[in-house]
């Protein structure tokens, strides 16, 4: 199975500040791989909008995928 990651890489520069920067996408052989890489790319703080998708279509994002990462639940 093929997993999917798409995320804006950053901010774009230029004369309209607060831009979204350019889609990036990268592909990985396995969930441990994709998931590895989809916490550097949250916990970094750089990127927005960071998604992951497996080869049937299911789609983890936001807090889902935050959770996934391991991300606790505070009150």
């Amino acid at each position: 199975m093929t997993y999917r990651i798409c995320y804006e890489d950053g901010w774009a520069g230029g004369p309209a500040a607060l831009q979204l920067g350019v889609m990036r996408t990268e592909y990985f052989p396995t969930e441990y791989q994709a998931l590895t890489r989809a916490r550097e790319l949250v916990e970094s703080g750089v990127h927005h909008a960071v998604s992951l998708r497996d080869s049937s279509g299911r789609v983890l994002a936001g807090v889902p995928l935050q959770l996934k990462l391991g991300a606790s639940v505070s009150d």
